[in-house]
């Protein structure tokens, strides 16, 4: 295990600036997510890591070791991409095998090591195959065990389950995690998707446009976004959002919101921003038969549990809320919303940044 620790890291390419000043710590056995959009620098922030990039400016260290300029071959790291870059003309023995061909390790312990990795990955009946002839979730499996056969200090993935579709990649999820577990390695894993992070990592860091916006927990972020992105970016359906004119004071929870005296959070300090925004994720809004705020439904999405039911305020503002499943809303029905201040956010429009706030009302 490792820990791996990253202050001020930079890189440019030219006039473009893809990583900008990160600084974070992946603790030793942490399952850690990069997340964020395309273009956001999630992989950029992986390769230098890994060595195979350099950085601009700041510092990477490993186990307490500077590594910022060492080589890949110097780190204690093993790498597993989105495409699998397996050898298509060996079996799957010999890829898993090659890495530490290329170490020089005894016959005896290279084909101990494989049994043991192919036992964890249940793939020891494919040793003999060809890997051309294999399918997506087998060939990932067998590009994990050329990675783990060599009990690095760190795995780092790169997407991994990019190329696989839905059905495997939620089982390789499940699989991910427990091979994790059961190894004890850290991992730094690079995603896109919000759901592979949610369910797999113990910490996660939310990158946008070079910039790591928000580090936490899953729950933590989901609960309390930094920023107005890391809002509409977690969660699905993501937050609803919903500006308002008003400068606040302390204990100030109330303002007009489409025109509707509205509950909001209260401010812990003054805030003489005139714009603000509400955030209120879907599963905190309620039906209230009562409620001046009122919506037109445009559609629902029946779901079994729950139906996700589309909306529209005076305004013209989509808001997306959940609702239950015997619920009979129709196309066209207007209807009052309750929002659960207690789980609610405030946001500076002009900042995109939270506020932070006491939030009063009921609670799930």
């Amino acid at each position: 295990m490792a820990e791996i620790k990253i202050l001020n890291l930079r890189k440019e390419f030219s006039d473009f600036v893809a990583v900008r000043e990160s600084n974070f710590t992946v603790n030793n056995g942490e399952f850690f997510c990069l997340l964020g959009p395309s273009g956001c620098g999630k992989t950029t922030t992986l390769r230098m890591i890994a060595g195979l990039e350099l950085p601009t400016a700041g510092q990477i260290f490993l186990d307490k070791e500077d590594v910022t300029f060492k080589r890949a071959s110097q780190r204690d790291i093993a790498f597993v991409f989105q495409l699998f870059a397996l050898y298509p003309h060996m079996n799957v023995y010999n890829n898993i095998a090659f890495p530490l061909v290329a170490q020089g390790y005894k016959k005896s312990e290279i084909q101990k090591k494989i049994h043991e990795a192919a036992s964890i990955l249940k793939i020891e009946h494919l040793l003999r195959q060809s890997v051309s002839g294999l399918s997506s979730g087998d060939r990932q499996r067998v590009a994990l065990g050329r990675a783990i056969v060599r009990q690095p200090s760190a795995f780092m993935m790169d997407e991994p389950l990019g190329a696989l579709d839905s059905e495997f990649r939620e089982s390789m999820c499940q699989e991910l995690r427990a091979l994790h577990d059961r190894l004890g390695a850290t991992t730094v894993y690079v995603t896109h998707d919000q759901l592979e992070a949610m369910s797999m990592a113990d910490k996660m860091a939310v990158m946008n446009k070079g910039v790591v916006e928000q580090l936490g927990t899953p729950q933590d972020i989901y609960d309390n976004p930094a920023t107005l992105f890391v809002a509409d970016f977690i969660g699905s359906p993501p937050m609803n959002f919903l500006t308002f004119e008003a400068g606040l004071n302390p204990g100030d929870n109330q303002a007009m919101v489409e025109n509707v005296l509205t509950d909001i959070p209260s401010v812990i300090e003054s805030v003489p921003e005139q714009t603000l925004v509400l955030g209120v994720r879907p599963e905190h809004i309620r039906i209230s038969p009562d409620s001046n705020f009122r919506v037109e439904v445009l559609g629902a999405e029946y779901l079994g549990i729950k139906q996700i039911v589309t909306c529209k305020t005076v305004s013209g503002k989509i808001l997306r809320i959940n609702a239950p499943s015997n619920a009979a809303l129709k196309r066209g029905e207007h209807l009052g919303l309750t929002f659960n201040v207690a789980r609610a956010s405030l946001f500076s429009h002009s900042t995109g940044h939270a506020l932070p706030v006491r939030r009063l009302g009921y609670h799930d």
